[in-house]
């Protein structure tokens, strides 16, 4: 994480440090549920009594705690410190406790945590009693990755050191991990080469750790990944959250990783799915599933699974079989895209609550929804897709195996 110029640096520090005091911290505790809509009078009449500094600094801490706590659940949430860029770029709390987990399962007692945050990911780790050096070169994001171990009564475990991580010696400690920054002022950094470390820095570091893991983003091209590396993909709740490269662990696997269940998916490195014809049943496949290349696996488990479509992750069976791995679908129909069909055909069956679902689909699921202006008491799935090249519909319902 890039550093701060000095002046607005200190100007930072001295901001949040002031909300650790007995009046910044009474403070944050009355405003944990105000309403940010009458921010404005809540100023006002909180700056009768405290100095104006100190309420900005503590509104803005208390805004920051609520979008946070999405992340890391309210107990943590309203306890922890944040920053805006803290907030956006750390690990959910899910991931960090699953991580975290891994590493404990590999007997690693002591963790150097390289751009460390906010601390999400070392809070997690210090939970399950690892030693963990938590590094940053950004002063306030130090500051309050210190604060968030105290408050959370780790400070015993984790040690904040403000540094460039290229200057940190890691010999001393069983594993590295490693969550470069992928955001800069512009916005979302895909060049991996271009993430603060870049990628191969972060590489490099990790082959000199007995265990290592890199935290990156999931969109990473898979020619990316180093040979020596284990390269998992993390999804929450159906959402794609990360990927992670693990050095001392099983390299060239590819694994996708459900959340919150803990399912793991390993790749036993199949061929492509052949492309059959659209049978009783689709499966869509997990985003995680997805990312790390491995369709081709949960097509292997439906028995006689194989694709609609050679570029469609979309797998289709006679079979209904229970997958932690994909969403199963009863498909009714099977049609090229006709707007004025499909239409007739829910009016016909008096639907009037549709989920629209697309892949490899120039039509926008809203603007579908806002033509075919539904009425009625049924519901349908509709799935926009190609089949076997062809732009097309499939209508059906959610599967219950």
């Amino acid at each position: 994480m890039p550093a701060q110029n000095e002046p607005n640096a200190s100007a930072a520090v001295t901001a949040f440090t002031a909300l650790l005091t007995d009046e910044g911290r009474s403070l944050l505790a009355e405003l944990r549920d105000h309403d940010p809509a009458q921010e404005l009078a809540t100023a006002t009449r909180l700056r009768r009594d405290h100095p104006a500094e100190l309420v900005s600094a503590a509104l803005g801490m208390a805004r920051l705690r609520q979008r946070a706590v999405a992340k890391f659940g309210a107990e943590d949430a309203y306890r922890m410190f944040f920053t805006p860029n803290g907030v956006e770029q750390s690990t959910r709390r899910s991931v960090a406790e699953y991580r975290a987990g891994r590493f404990a399962a590999l007997g690693i007692r002591s963790v150097a945590d390289l751009c460390c945050g906010i601390g999400g990911d070392a809070i997690a780790l210090a939970r399950l009693g690892i030693r963990v050096l938590a590094v940053d070169r950004d002063p306030l994001t130090c500051e309050v990755a210190r604060a968030n171990a105290e408050a959370l009564g780790l400070a015993e475990l984790i040690e904040v050191r403000c540094a460039d991580v290229a200057d940190v010696d890691t010999s001393g400690y069983d594993a590295v991990f490693v969550d470069p920054a992928r955001r800069g002022g512009r916005g979302r950094i895909f060049d991996p080469e271009a993430y603060s470390p870049p990628l191969s820095w972060a590489i490099e570091a990790a082959r000199r750790a007995p265990h290592a893991a890199l935290k990156i983003a999931p969109g990473v091209p898979h020619e990316a990944i180093p040979d020596d590396a284990e390269a998992e993909w993390i999804s929450d709740g159906g959402d794609v959250k990360e990927a992670v490269l693990w050095f001392g662990t099983a390299p060239g696997t590819h694994r996708a990783t459900l959340l919150p269940g803990g399912h793991s998916l390993v790749g036993a490195g199949l061929p492509d799915p052949a492309v059959r014809p659209v049978g009783r049943y689709l499966y869509e496949p997990d985003g995680a599933v997805i990312r790390a290349h491995l369709v081709a696996d949960v097509a292997a488990a439906l028995g006689d699974g194989g694709l609609i479509d050679e570029t469609i992750a979309y797998v289709t069976s006679d079979e209904l079989r229970a997958t932690e791995y994909a969403s199963a679908y009863e498909i009714t129909d099977v049609m090229p895209f006709n707007l004025k069909k499909l239409k007739a055909l829910l009016r016909e069956r008096k639907v009037g609550v549709v989920t629209v679902k697309k892949r490899g689909s120039a039509v926008e699921p809203e603007e579908l929804r806002r033509k075919l202006k539904l009425e009625g008491v049924n519901s349908c799935v509709i799935v926009l897709t190609r089949v076997d090249g062809s732009p097309s519909m499939l209508l059906g319902h959610p599967a219950q195996a």
